[in-house]
C-alpha cells in the first residue's frame, strides 16, 4: 500500500480541513509542509506531470496577488509556473495529495471520500 502524503503549509484552512479529514476517516498519512520542509525540483515537476500548471498554481491566494505584476507575467508555461512554485511554495494551490491514487489538489470531503472509496475498492 502507498503512503499517503499531504502537502501543504499547517496554517491553511483548506490543509487543515484535510488534515482532520484524513484523521477521522482513519487515513494514516504523512504531513509535508513545504515551507519549513522544502520542495524539490524533482517532487514539483512529478506533480506538473500529473497535473496542468494552471490547475497546480493558485492564483487566487495572497501569495500570487502579492506578487509584482512583472514576475506574474513571466508565468507562462509548466517551466516558468515551476520556476515560481519552487521561489515561493505558498503559491501552489493546498493540499496536493499524493500516495492514494493520481496526485489530486485541493479538498472537498466528497471528492476525498469518492477517492478513498475508490481506492478501497468501495463503491462511492
Amino acid at each position: 500500500m502507498n503512503t499517503i502524503t499531504l502537502y501543504g503549509i499547517p496554517n491553511c484552512d483548506t490543509v487543515k480541513k484535510a488534515r482532520t479529514w484524513l484523521s477521522e476517516h482513519g487515513h494514516d498519512f504523512h504531513f509535508h509542509d513545504f515551507k519549513k520542509q522544502g520542495l524539490s525540483r524533482e517532487l514539483a515537476a512529478g506533480w506538473l506531470e500529473q497535473l496542468d500548471w494552471e490547475t497546480l498554481l493558485n492564483r487566487k491566494g495572497t501569495t500570487w496577488r502579492n506578487l509584482p505584476d512583472e514576475r506574474k507575467a513571466q508565468v507562462k508555461d509548466k517551466a516558468s509556473a515551476l520556476d515560481l512554485m519552487l521561489e515561493s511554495p505558498s503559491v501552489i494551490k493546498r493540499p496536493v495529495l499524493a500516495g492514494a491514487g493520481p496526485v489530486s489538489v485541493g479538498f472537498s470531503p466528497d471528492a476525498y471520500a469518492a477517492r478513498f472509496a475508490a481506492r478501497s475498492g468501495e463503491a462511492a
